[in-house]
């Protein structure tokens, strides 16, 4: 699962947890960020590396690629910390781009969209989303917490909280990093459950 090390032969091993480890006691807040960091650096190790033929590779039937999980988390993560969380629009690098377009045909544009994207531009699309992400979580928290109501409305529902985003967003990535798993494994034969310990799923952010 993670690093274990000996210091001695006489002394017992010595856990080394990765950076992005959720805390093993912390917050209700900690948690929730480091679980979601960790399915989030899971997800970019699964993508890592991949050329134009095996980000467009597909399995069986299925419409899905490993670039079009990119590009649809990317918009995902805009949505939820752009869109619903303060209401601002989805605005660049989307407005530039022709999309994606409201409602079923979304996802649609994404995933065909994705296969004329480079790599450089895919990877940078998806780092960039999660770079905002965390700045604009930076910003909200002190603000509010977690109960905090989010900006988007759901009618006789109501405004979801903050809460309610983050659980919705571990859930959307703990569906796709699981189809990143296979898919990366038909690739290449990638896998395993944790990056290697060394390995940095953005380096540009720290």
């Amino acid at each position: 699962m993670t690093d274990i090390t000996e210091e001695a032969a006489d002394q017992p091993p010595v856990w080394v947890p990765p950076p992005w480890e959720p805390p093993v006691a912390g917050t209700e807040v900690g948690h929730l960020l480091g679980a979601l960091d960790r399915q989030r650096a899971t997800f970019r190790w699964k993508a890592d590396g991949l050329d134009a033929d095996g980000l467009n590779a597909r399995i069986g039937a299925s419409t899905l690629t490993i670039g079009g999980l990119l590009k649809h988390l990317a918009v995902v993560e805009d949505e939820k910390f752009g869109v619903w969380l303060s209401g601002a629009p989805l605005g660049e690098p989307w407005l530039s781009m022709g999309g994606p377009p409201e409602g079923d045909d979304a996802d649609v544009w994404i995933f065909t969209s994705a296969t004329d994207d480079s790599p450089e531009d895919l990877y940078a699309l998806y780092d960039g989303a999660v770079r905002r992400s965390h700045e604009r979580l930076a910003l909200a928290l002190p603000n509010g917490g977690l109960d905090q109501p989010l900006r988007i409305d759901f009618g006789a529902y109501g405004h979801p909280s903050l809460r309610r985003l983050l659980f919705d967003l571990l859930e959307e990535y703990g569906r796709h990093t699981g189809h990143a798993d296979l898919l990366r494994e038909a690739i290449d034969g990638r896998v395993g459950e944790d990056p290697p310990p060394d390995w940095r799923p953005w380096p540009d952010n720290g």
